[in-house]
Parts: C-alpha cells; structure tokens; sequence
C-alpha cells in the first residue's frame, strides 16, 4: 500500500515538472495542475477501496501522511487559481492591500484550528484512531464541513484539515513571494567589490534567519525581504524562494541548524587552537 502511495506520488510530481506546472504559477498552470492531480487521486481512490488496509495503522497512516499530500496540492492551486482570478488591477498598494488579505485568511485558519495544529505539529498520536480511522468521528473534536460531504469510504474526520495546513504553508511561501516582487527594493552605494558567496543558498538562508530572528537590523525592525536582498547583492548570489528554502529548513526533523552549529564549532575550535599556540 505505501509503496504504491508514494508511486503515485513521483509520478504526479514528474507530470507536474514535466510541464513545469510549479514554476511562475498562474491561472492557466493552476488548472493544468488541478486536472492532473485530479487523475492520480482517482487511481489512489481506487487502489485504496480495492485493497483497503491491512490494519488500523496502515489506515492511519494513510490518512495522516500520505492522502494529505495529493489534496494539498488541489486546494493549493485551487487557491492560486482564486487569488489569481480576483487580482485587482491597480496600484502596488492595492496589490499589497489585496494579498495581505490573503494572508489574513490564512492567519485565521491558524487561530481556529490552533489546538490541531499543535497536535499535528508535534507529531501527537493518542488522537489519532479517531482522527484518522475512517468512521471513527466526533463531533466534539470539531468536524469540517467537507467532512459531511466526503466520500466516507475515502475519508477520515481530519485527513482533509492535514492536508489545509500543508496547503495553506505553501501558499503562504507563494503569496509572501508576490509581496517580495512587487516590494523590490534596491540597493544603493554598493561597495565596488564584492565577495562571492560559496557556500549553499540553504546555508546563507539559515543564516539570514538567525539574524533576523535575533534583530541585529534597524533595532529588530527590518523586513526580511530587505535583509534577504541586501544579503543577494553583497554576495552576488540569488537565494531564490528563500521562504521555501526555510521552510524546508523549519521541517527537518533533525539538525535545523546545521549551517549555525557548524560556525559555532569551528569558531570555538579556532580559539582553542590560538590558545594553545
């Protein structure tokens, strides 16, 4: 069962590369994408109903890991698709106006949903056989209404809000990138030279994170696109979607600050060395 889950979920990714569906995303690329996701769930559904589970924990894990990932990416680009739609023509303000209401509703999401995201975020399982064990809902743990709407057989109480708050990070990444373009800002009285950069862009995206979080510019109060590209012009560098860059760095299950860790060993070690010379 897993295997074939996982099957399906390369080939939906190289069909989605193959016509480069997740680059410049837009209103034509978003149904394109919808469509395919479409097909691949359908042969997931099926599969599923077929051969059904060979235990409760298949079933949960199913439902918690693997389902989630291929309706994320419909409610994702089912969402650009929208945002796109609805774009107002006008200035950049309206723009910025538009898409920080966007982001508002995501905030929302969070807030009302806070007590899930902290058990999914945690990796909790003691609610797990009633979140993710098909007919196993209560009314209590707070239901969505596409719950009532589901296909029971293909469906879990919480398999689908797994699946918005994998959605709602990646268009979150999407709509601060929109923020990032249209909030160019350029570098004046650059130095005549300058130093490249030769480590990773994860590496220098980790660092540019630690001292934004530490605010050691403008008292805290600089925005991290501003830091994000002052870092690119100084080092002749281009970060790209440095937000999904961070992203995968918030998610790694072990070790998220290996880039810092590492400066902080060989720091110390140089000292040492110099004291004991």
């Amino acid at each position: 069962m897993k295997r074939f889950c996982f099957d399906q979920l390369n080939k939906l990714e190289e069909d989605i590369n193959e016509n480069s569906l997740n680059e410049n995303i837009d209103i034509s690329s978003s149904e394109k994408a919808i469509t395919l996701i479409f097909k691949h769930l359908a042969i997931l559904k099926q599969y599923v109903i077929k051969n059904d589970f060979k235990n409760e924990d298949e079933e949960i894990y199913f439902f918690k890991n693997l389902k989630p990932k291929f309706i994320a990416k419909i409610i994702f680009y089912n969402a650009i698709y929208k945002i796109e739609v609805k774009k107002p023509y006008g200035t950049k303000n309206v723009i910025e106006q538009y898409i920080n209401n966007e982001l508002s509703k995501l905030k929302r999401f969070y807030d009302n949903n806070l007590d899930f995201y902290k058990y999914y975020r945690t990796n909790s399982t003691y609610l797990d056989h009633k979140y993710f064990v098909r007919g196993k809902h209560e009314i209590k743990l707070g239901l969505d209404s596409y719950y009532f709407e589901a296909d029971h057989n293909f469906s879990t109480s919480h398999d689908f809000k797994v699946a918005k708050i994998i959605a709602n990070d990646l268009i979150q990444i999407f709509l601060e990138n929109q923020l990032r373009i249209i909030n160019e800002i350029d570098i004046v009285n650059e130095p005549k030279m300058k130093l490249q950069w030769t480590a990773s862009k994860t590496a220098l995206t980790e660092l540019i994170y630690a001292l934004y979080s530490q605010g050691v510019f403008e008292h805290g109060n600089a925005d991290i696109r501003l830091i994000a590209k002052y870092f690119e012009s100084t080092f002749n560098v281009d970060l790209g979607n440095f937000y999904q860059t961070y992203l995968e760095l918030r998610n790694r299950k072990m070790n998220r600050t290996k880039f810092l860790d590492a400066l902080r060993e060989e720091l110390i070690k140089k000292m040492d060395d110099q004291d004991e010379k």
